[in-house]
């Protein structure tokens, strides 16, 4: 018995996955996307956590980081959640005039909203109520958070530079999202999703929902005084790090990259070459 999807036939099932997230209601959409939100917020404590501390090869320890991170997507697609990342992909269904563009910017208006909402609060949670974070653990948090709203990276403006590595993000993550659709059998979704978002992680990439949870994190661990002595950060870039920065320096720019990635590279590509002209035909 066949216990996985061709790409032929997974190419309809994307466009039936898209129909049945735009029939979803908005307190649907919005419960759902926090859901999914705090999922991937566990995912980047849990990276947090892995990635303190000293470690003599660089290249392994983010792979650990990513192998850590991975678990984010499970608990979004095995019990269900709605992920604005991987929504990106319902274009399939928007090409194929299976759903509108009303219906679509609905799904990805909401689930963007709980997404925030679940990630920003789990990210408060961790930081101002566990006491996780006043120490080494938040001292990785606010290293973190700092880096992706002020590195300057060689080469490249820090926004087009953050734009292309959302793009390789959400490349990998909807293939992640398309890997576990095609497994028939739980084990072969964790095995879809595994590799895939380690491979992001562990590649430096920028996935906006992330640091919807990362960034929040850091602001919230410039309160706790042994975060801020553990992070080695001066006053300048902790000036740096607020709410207006996460959005200006990284959440706009890594949205839209994101967007491009799943939406055009995933989800508009799989669509013209397994889907366009085959239902007239």
């Amino acid at each position: 018995m066949k216990n996985f999807l061709t790409p032929e036939e997974l190419a309809p099932a994307l466009v039936t996955w898209g129909e049945n997230k735009a029939r979803k209601s908005i307190i649907q959409l919005l419960l759902l996307g926090f859901l999914a939100g705090a999922y991937i917020g566990f995912a980047a404590h849990l990276a947090t956590v892995v990635g303190t501390g000293t470690f003599g090869w660089i290249g392994l320890k983010k792979f650990f980081i990513g192998s850590a991170f991975s678990v984010g997507l499970m608990l979004v697609i095995i019990p269900g959640s709605e992920l604005w990342t991987g929504s990106t992909m319902m274009t399939t269904a928007l090409l194929e005039k299976r759903i509108t563009f009303a219906q679509l910017m609905k799904n990805w208006f909401w689930v963007y909203l709980g997404n925030l909402l679940g990630s920003v609060f789990l990210a408060w949670m961790i930081a101002s109520q566990t006491g996780l974070l006043d120490g080494a653990f938040g001292g990785t948090a606010l290293q973190i958070a700092s880096t992706k709203v002020s590195a300057e990276v060689t080469g490249s403006t820090h926004n087009m530079a953050y734009f292309f590595r959302a793009i390789g993000c959400n490349w990998l993550v909807c293939l992640a999202v398309l890997l576990s659709m095609s497994a028939q059998e739980i084990s072969g979704k964790v095995l879809g999703i595994f590799f895939p978002i380690m491979a992001f992680v562990s590649a430096g990439f920028e996935h906006a929902i992330a640091n919807m949870y990362f960034i929040p994190a850091g602001i919230f661990a410039k309160q706790l005084t042994k975060a801020v002595a553990a992070s080695g950060l001066n006053p300048t870039l902790l000036d740096q790090l607020n709410w207006a920065s996460m959005w200006h320096s990284n959440l706009l720019t890594v949205t839209f990259g994101n967007f491009v990635g799943g939406g055009i590279f995933v989800g508009g590509i799989y669509w013209f070459v397994y889907l366009r002209g085959k239902t007239a035909e």
